[in-house]
């Protein structure tokens, strides 16, 4: 019996894995400890399905609470430790505008204010030692750092990727004299070149390291009272870390959440038999979307959180303050906006009756019909309508707008910010996407996704039986994983097999330690680029592979992205990315084909403008069951809402597969 959690901004989800089921419960997100919802939704799962915690034989964890406090600006007491002269490298950055038409745009303020970075009097250069580090000095330098009181400290000292000695006799020295201070040392997290990005991850991985360990020892405590396994922790990979490693690195969990819900997404996708999917996690506080090609979900390097770059190797996930609790309001030039700003899990919209009294995109669903007033939602919500027309009115009123059709006018605009996030993932990128189907999950995206489609020019919806928490099913079924990254810089003679192959060796041992397990499958992906260019591509590779079939294939993925290859231009493999992994469990996820069937209904919804007659399922339809809309599928854990002109039926895994009529 296997236990994935996803601590999402409103609810919580909690998916048990049973011989072939899943058994799914909600509960409201607490904020104020995510582990008190998480418990909650567990206790509600176990007693749905019958069973004691004893029987729980794996527990993955899926959590926003690194993303929260990068967002929210809640970290510890940070000090950081550079090569004199580099100490303001995280304050300099690339010297590029926050927004290029919009000189008012600033960056956010480092982690670490002047006072508290500190210069270490070495220096170390691409091929060896030019300043050593003398002992009394490194001495003297931590009794600096310990006057400071500091709660956590960065080390991120110049070519540490190369030649991390001095690193790590700072990080002796540190742990000596501050015991219980948290220390990363930039080489064992980021391992990769480019001095800004390498310190800026450091930094964020020594500032919310701290915050994370409290919680996630918190949280192993309450689940070993529970009688639970320890829980393993979802990192920004998509792959299963232990909660040692988890808490010792923060920065790997930054987008711990989104992971799970890319890995479950590729899973569905791939049983359903759609090797290209656009995923579309929508949910009450955010929409996270990536991009599944040939059955595989979108990775990268690098990518900004909150306005700080983070180095290190996550799913390409993008993400927009679009959900279901997300707030609606008059902006000063008199347009309808909607989000970033959620209602969350407190109050929650106003048609949940908590006390929230603005207006949402979850109360406008509820005044087009598409929600049921008379209905519980999953968590044990029962939807307020009276409450949603009083928030939804007074917004209509400021803007000169009926009460449907300020609602119509919500779901719009909340739609155009989902749309406009999966434009960036592909047509930005130089990917026509209406070759792709739209997979959407999570509490709200399917009750947005035939909108979406039908911008998108997209003709088929895949709709998971298990939509609702498929993140926390992903979780479940994740893979143990360990990533290994270095920057090596060979070209010319240099970019042999034998070369690539000894870079390989030595990352695959220090993955494979990580991981514990020294058998552990290998995957590679090599970095190359054009000698001169500035950034990489990145392609997936053997082992052992051969130089001119990675540089073919370099060749190749340049001249797609750019539309030109160089056929002179000399190749230069950048980083080196070796990643260790142990499959997760294989779930057969199959829908069943007895019990009673789901009960029909009809109620008033709006499409196009107009009031239809709409049928309604409450409950799970049966694999072979042809929908048609317009109809309304209120499945356990969301809502689907097929409009006029989609068809489709259900397949033997319990996926709704939509299609356009022709």
């Amino acid at each position: 019996m296997l236990l994935g959690v996803d601590v999402g901004g409103t609810f919580t989800d909690a998916a048990l894995a049973i011989d072939g089921r899943v058994l799914a419960a909600k509960a409201p997100t607490t904020p104020e400890d995510q582990s008190l919802g998480a418990m909650r939704a567990i206790a509600a799962a176990l007693a749905r399905a019958g069973r004691p915690a004893a029987d729980v034989t794996a527990f993955a964890h899926g959590m926003t609470v690194a993303t929260n406090a990068l967002l929210e600006g809640r970290h510890a007491r940070t000090a950081l430790v550079a090569t004199e002269g580099f100490t303001d490298v995280i304050e300099l950055g690339r010297q590029a505008r926050a927004d290029l038409y919009r000189l008012c745009a600033a960056h956010p303020v480092p982690l670490v204010p002047s006072e508290l970075r500190f210069g270490a009097p070495e220096r170390i250069g691409p091929h060896g030692v030019l300043r050593a580090l003398e002992p009394r000095a490194a001495r003297a330098l931590v009794e600096r750092i310990a006057a400071v009181e500091p709660e956590a400290v960065a080390v991120a000292l110049l070519h540490a990727y190369r030649d991390p000695r001095h690193e790590d006799a700072l990080g002796e020295l540190l742990g000596e004299r501050l015991p219980g201070v948290h220390v990363s040392l930039s080489h064992a997290v980021v391992g990769t070149f480019r001095e800004y990005e390498r310190t800026s991850t450091t930094v964020i991985d020594a500032a919310l390291s701290p915050l994370v360990g409290r919680y996630l020892r918190g949280l192993a405590a309450r689940a070993e009272e529970a009688g639970l396994p320890e829980p393993a922790v979802m990192q920004s990979s998509g792959g299963l870390a232990d909660l040692g490693s988890a808490a010792a690195h923060a920065a790997w969990t930054v987008l711990s959440g989104p992971a799970g819900g890319a890995t479950a997404a590729a899973l569905t996708a791939a049983r359903a038999g759609a090797a290209d999917a656009l995923c579309f996690d929508m949910g009450g506080t955010s929409c996270d979307v990536c991009v599944i090609t040939g059955g595989a979900v979108a990775t990268t390097a690098e990518r900004s959180v909150a306005g700080r770059p983070l180095a290190l190797p996550m799913v390409d996930v993008h993400t927009v303050g679009a959900g279901g609790g997300s707030i609606a309001w008059c902006d000063p030039g008199g347009a309808l906006r909607v989000g970033p700003r959620s209602a969350g899990a407190e109050p929650g919209p106003a048609c949940y009756g908590s006390g929230g009294a603005e207006p949402t995109v979850t109360d406008a669903n509820l005044l087009l019909g598409y929600l049921a007033a008379d209905a519980e939602l999953a968590g044990g919500v029962r939807l307020d309508r009276r409450a949603a027309e009083q928030a939804v009115g007074r917004l209509g009123r400021e803007l000169g707008l009926g009460l449907e059709e300020c609602a119509a006018g919500i779901v719009r605009v909340a739609n155009a910010e989902m749309v406009r996030a999966l434009r960036v993932m592909t047509v930005e990128r130089g990917i026509d996407p209406r070759g792709f189907a739209l997979l959407a999950f999570g509490g709200a995206g399917p009750l947005h996704a035939a909108a979406i489609a039908d911008e998108l020019e997209l003709d088929r919806i895949l709709c998971p039986r298990a939509a609702g928490v498929l993140s926390a099913v992903g979780l479940a079924a994740g893979e143990r994983r360990r990533d290994a990254r270095r920057s090596v810089l060979r070209s010319g003679a240099g970019l042999t097999a034998a070369a690539i192959a000894a870079d390989v060796d030595v990352l695959a041992g220090v993955a494979r330690d990580a991981l514990g397990a020294a058998d552990a499958p290998l995957r590679c992906r090599y970095d190359l680029r054009y000698r001169g260019q500035a950034f990489e591509l990145s392609i997936a590779g053997d082992p052992r592979p051969d130089p001119a079939a990675l540089e073919a294939a370099f060749v190749e993925a340049h001249r797609e992205r750019y539309g030109y290859a160089d056929p002179a231009g000399e190749v230069e493999l950048v980083t080196v990315q070796v990643t260790a992994a142990l499959p997760g469990p294989a779930l057969a996820l199959d829908a069943p084909v007895a019990g009673a069937p789901p009960g029909r209904a009809r109620r008033p919804a709006t499409f196009a403008g107009e009031v239809v007659a709409t049928d309604v399922l409450h409950g799970e339809p049966r694999p072979g069951e042809r929908l048609a809309g317009p109809l309304i599928c209120e499945l356990p854990e969301a809502t689907l809402v097929v409009p006029p002109g989609w068809h489709g039926a259900v397949d033997r895994g319990g996926t709704i597969v939509l299609e356009r009529r022709p």
